[in-house]
């Protein structure tokens, strides 16, 4: 199918029998639609979902039953109804190193590596898609380093001593900010790498018949079940980190995630799915990431499931922002699960969350995923 996003969208609403949604609220304070930033109203749906009470009522009270019992209670829901199944048919991905280069990152050597992730189109070869990554590692070690992967379209360096020394605002810089994280990174004996989302699967709805989606469905839409771009991410993520386990100049013990927006969301997806995964960092990831979807501030629910943003999510996410269906109508207080499970899915990792705060805590209520998040899930 090449279908526009407002058709798929179209479709996924008629294949859940959903009539109408509610529209999201806006960013902007100046039009009668705008999002919630006063207090007194953001708690609509008080009562959170137990991290630590199984379905059947009984608590958590060992190891043993959060990894056995609790946790995959929780990740069934979440893949059911809000970020989605990957396929158990899912093709596999070849990996090769197809450039290699000596350079320097601020003033230290190191050795780039750019990656191609085949995967498999043997029986669709109508749709090809290859994960791009940019690997770079210290070039002076006495063994293998630990790597932060990043979400974005980050390469190389190009030539050796192609940077300038670092000053104290990067190559060549006195401004006094600090230096990128890269150069951060390097200095103190990591290495990066930078994972293309776009190469994985498209950031937009018109592209869930394309990408790693639309290879497995060979070209049809998606069911209600089935993995938005948030879970496809996170999957080519780990698909970057089963190459790093083979990179003798990696210790793939030691690989954390990260990312920011969108893809803080991903990041975070990633590692709540992939226990290999050391820790996450999760830069303002707002509603659909770090943020409960049942405080009302900022962004909401709405504004994942109208035509913009669904694809992120799984279909059957759309239920949450109905207002008339074949099943009434559902809101953000019926999801059978909330953003706190999705952290608590990461324990016992680091889990880093940032939320830029402004004035009001704006778009990602940096406050409200403080307060809550740690409250009610890392705590736990």
């Amino acid at each position: 199918m090449n279908w526009t996003a407002v058709e798929d969208h179209r479709n996924m609403m008629e294949q859940l029998g959903i009539k109408a949604l509610r529209p999201g609220p806006s960013g902007n304070e100046s039009v009668p639609n705008h999002a919630n930033y006063d207090e007194s109203k953001a708690n609509s749906f008080p009562n959170l979902p137990d991290v630590l009470t199984l379905k059947n009522g009984k608590k958590v009270t060992t190891a043993d039953m959060w990894w056995n019992q609790r946790r995959p209670e929780i990740v069934e829901d979440f893949e059911r109804e809000v970020v989605g199944r990957v396929p158990k048919n899912v093709p596999k991905v070849t990996w090769t190193v197809t450039n290699t280069v000596k350079a320097t990152v601020g003033s230290h050597p190191v050795i780039g590596k750019e990656l191609v992730g085949k995967v498999d189109n043997s029986s669709y070869p109508l749709i090809d898609v290859e994960i791009h990554v940019a690997l770079v590692t210290p070039a002076e070690t006495t063994g293998p380093v630990p790597v932060m992967m990043m979400f974005g379209r980050g390469g190389i360096p190009q030539v050796e001593n192609a940077a300038a020394p670092a000053g104290p605002g990067g190559p060549g810089g006195s401004t006094g900010a600090d230096p990128p994280a890269t150069q951060q990174l390097i200095a103190d004996g990591w290495g990066y790498a930078y994972i293309n989302p776009a190469s994985i699967q498209a950031d937009n709805g018109a592209g869930l018949t394309r990408g790693v989606i639309g290879r497995v469905n060979k070209g049809q839409p998606r069911k209600p079940d089935d993995w938005g771009a948030l879970r496809a991410w996170a999957w080519g993520a780990s698909r970057g980190l089963d190459y790093l386990e083979t990179d003798k100049t990696v210790d793939a013990r030691h690989v954390g995630i990260e990312g920011v927006s969108r893809y803080g969301k991903a990041a975070l997806v990633t590692m709540a799915f992939d226990t290999r995964f050391a820790l996450v960092l999760v830069g303002s990831s707002g509603e659909g990431g770090a943020k409960l979807h049942r405080r009302n501030w900022g962004e909401a629910v709405e504004n994942l499931t109208g035509s913009g943003e669904y694809h992120w999510m799984a279909g059957n996410f759309l239920k949450y922002g109905a207002s008339d269906a074949v099943f009434g109508s559902k809101n953000a207080g019926d999801i059978p699960v909330d953003a706190h499970e999705l952290i608590a899915l990461c324990a016992p990792r680091p889990v880093f969350i940032g939320g830029g705060a402004t004035q009001g805590d704006g778009w990602v209520d940096a406050k409200g995923t403080f307060h809550t998040e740690w409250d009610k899930g890392a705590d736990s």
